[in-house]
């Protein structure tokens, strides 16, 4: 894909910039003189002129037209490169103005630099070979100089501070110390070019060490790591990313997988749920392809499942669809809870899960934060208080029994393929026995919280979580759980309030956090003992 004749002109002239500015800064550490440090430094702007061409003719290119995501990657990534070839200029200017501040050259030790310097030199001359040819092992070779640079660094601070313990020229080696942060922060720019680099050549937007992640984990599975495609899915609120991996495997045919990597803890708990439900469900879960951990970071190669979200089920597909999709998921929530009910009480804790977020909602919508009040002489209790109030009562209704939960079960979290009419969930770190209103309460609140206003749907969004009621009351009948409804206003509430830290819109946040306000008040009005007497208003809770 060529790139527009400005930028590829503006890149060329900024590589051979930074050539030559490297190469003063070579002979500065070869022999330091403050007209050496000028002929970099008196160049100060033209590299960011530079710069500030390429990205102003990829940006031109951008808005021109319809343009392919591939090319924007290729122009995002682009001047992603050009910016860090600015910052290797900068860098390599603030090196030498604290150089010069070096009163005692010798305590400088400016020979140990020249061989990491000529690393960094010599990794630029590959940086517009690798765009034009798209070349994956260029593009990682140029990032790998990162981990030599960052080894210089830590002898060369070990050797600094030792000095400083050993003479009274403290105020030489702070300068020293000064441009080691500079020439550390170069390993870090290559770094930045090798990712744009990589990215361009697969496609999406990657992290070196995500990248390097991603391989390790193909080389543990039973596919071929060549011919890569891969594409983004989604980013976890725990900081995971979610990705399709399109590869073939060594007899050569398509295979279609999920890249999830991030917190080794997190990861683990994946595949231990993962794992978990195939002992006890086997057939809902996906299956894992490989697994692999990295320091503290650690990934997961899972098979692809066919069939879309539940929530695309909602908001795009026809009205049967939808309809033979909730009868999938209603009979295989209530085949679940059937066949892993166990004889263990089980208590949600609902209310304390929501005081350890109320921080993080009062952060987005600080508004909410208001303390008791009076309504025509009548006294309205802080939020705060209902909470402290509504913890203690549901210590008193734990569940009878315990089911195996999905503990994250929001409408992304199930998939639906209509060829086989059958459901499957991911994102199962959290599963665990517990109390079922758990994710009852999670799946009906995820409808609510979908930022659509159009009345027609919002009504279909009613309709969907009111029928996941309606079945979950069944269950409780059929199982004499009397305790369900008030249980389910406590799950509700704490869904509909820690909701609103992921909702914007300040009105739509509002109408949940008042309903998490009305079920509260309505469940501490239940007197002490007549817990089974509640009966929830649920269409018009559900309703706008």
């Amino acid at each position: 894909m060529k790139l527009p004749e400005a930028a590829q002109e503006n890149l060329a002239f900024l590589l051979a910039e930074l050539d030559g500015q490297m190469s003063n800064l070579l002979a500065y550490f070869k022999e330091p003189s403050a007209d050496g440090a000028q002929k970099v430094v008196l160049r100060a702007g033209y590299a960011h002129n530079l710069w500030s061409r390429v990205q102003a003719a990829c940006r031109s290119a951008t808005t021109r037209g319809k343009t392919s995501q591939s090319r924007r990657l290729l122009l995002q990534n682009v001047d992603t490169i050009a910016r860090n070839l600015d910052q290797l200029s900068r860098l390599s200017r603030m090196a030498l103005l604290h150089a010069e501040d070096v009163q005692r050259v010798k305590l400088l030790r400016p020979e140990a630099y020249r061989k990491v310097l000529r690393q960094v030199a010599c990794a630029l001359h590959e940086v517009l070979p690798a765009l034009e040819a798209t070349d994956g092992k260029s593009a990682i070779a140029i990032g790998q100089n990162k981990a030599e640079v960052d080894d210089f660094y830590d002898r060369m601070f070990r050797t600094y501070t030792r000095d400083m313990r050993d003479t009274r020229h403290t105020e030489d080696l702070a300068n020293a110390l000064l441009v080691l942060n500079e020439v550390r922060r170069m390993g870090e720019s290559l770094q930045g070019i090798s990712e744009a680099l990589l990215s361009i050549s697969i496609g999406q937007n990657v992290q070196f060490e995500r990248y390097f992640t991603l391989r390790s984990v193909l080389s543990g599975s039973k596919v071929a790591d060549d011919d890569l495609t891969l594409k983004p899915l989604a980013e976890t609120r725990s900081g995971s990313a979610i990705s399709s991996v399109s590869t073939r495997d060594k007899a050569g045919d398509l295979i279609d997988a999920v890249f999830k990597d991030g917190e080794k803890s997190k990861v683990k708990e994946e595949r231990a749920g993962v794992k978990s439900w195939h002992a006890i469900y086997p057939g809902l879960a996906p299956r894992i392809l490989s697994y692999e951990k990295r320091g503290q970071s650690a990934a997961l190669l899972i098979e692809h499942l066919s069939g879309y979200t539940f929530e695309h089920a909602l908001l795009n597909e026809g009205d049967a669809t939808l309809a033979a999709a909730q009868s999938a998921l209603h009979k295989t929530l209530t085949d679940i809870w059937t066949r892993t009910q166990s004889d263990d009480p089980a208590e949600m804790q609902a209310m304390k899960q929501l005081s350890a977020r109320m921080k993080d909602v009062y952060r987005v919508h600080p508004e909410f934060d208001t303390g008791a009040a009076r309504i025509q002489g009548v006294k309205q209790p802080a939020f705060a208080e209902l909470l402290k109030a509504a913890e203690k009562r549901e210590t008193q209704v734990a569940a009878p029994f315990s089911v195996y939960i999905h503990g994250d079960f929001n409408l992304d979290n199930v998939i639906y393929d209509p060829a086989e009419r059958k459901i499957r969930f991911i994102d199962l770190h959290r599963s665990r026995y517990m109390d079922y209103v758990q994710d009852v309460s999670v799946f009906m609140v995820s409808n609510y919280r979908l930022q659509v206003q159009d009345g027609p749907v919002r009504a279909r969004i009613g309709d969907t979580a009111l029928g996941l009621h309606r079945m979950a009351a069944r269950f409780a009948r059929a199982r004499k759980d009397t305790t369900f409804e008030y249980r389910l206003a406590l799950g509700l509430a704490r869904s509909f309030a820690s909701s609103t830290r992921f909702v914007f819109d300040k009105e739509h946040a509002r109408r949940m956090f008042l309903r998490a306000r009305y079920l509260l008040d309505l469940a501490l009005a239940v007197p002490d003992g007549r817990e089974a007497r509640l009966k929830l208003p649920i269409k018009e809770l559900f309703g706008d």
